[in-house]
């Protein structure tokens, strides 16, 4: 039996998931211009975005555990991801005071103001891509995927 591609299926669900495929293509293009955008020289890593991310979402940051689960990575990547944030500045790794076997990680300044920063590019060409949309009395949900997706594919 050889690996031959399985043929695209023309169902309604599967034009569907092409445009939400396109449409997370797209996503990671413009996450990846916010990324350079906010800071030329931090050169931030998907998995450092994420936990930047995830620490970032509570005042009281986040422990390493709950950061691994999130982002899909082992508890001790994890933790070097976290350190090599901590020494670029954009965290700090303390006891956690409710489990002091834990350890949680905080935003620092720059690390809060480098996330906003990628939150704001990103809401920003998300806007431009909504404002397409919102004169249209006719859309409906396939139609608006597929004109997201459409729009998206400048970024991908």
């Amino acid at each position: 039996m050889t690996n031959q591609p399985v043929p695209a299926t023309h169902t309604p669900n599967a034009s569907i998931a092409r445009d939400l495929e396109r449409i997370a293509i797209g996503m990671v293009g413009i996450t990846t211009r916010a990324l350079a955008h906010a800071d030329t020289d931090l050169e931030l890593t998907f998995p450092q975005w994420r936990a930047i991310l995830l620490v970032g979402a509570d005042i009281d940051g986040a422990r390493v555990g709950e950061v691994a689960a999130r982002v899909g990575v082992t508890l001790p990547a994890t933790s070097r991801l976290l350190r090599r944030l901590a020494g670029r500045g954009l965290v700090v790794l303390r006891t956690d005071d409710a489990d002091r076997r834990a350890t949680r990680a905080r935003l620092t300044e720059r690390g809060r103001a480098i996330r906003e920063a990628i939150l704001a590019h990103r809401r920003a060409s998300l806007e431009s891509v909504a404002t397409k949309l919102q004169d249209r009395d006719d859309l409906d949900f396939v139609i608006g995927l597929r004109m997201i997706a459409d729009d998206l594919e400048r970024f991908a």
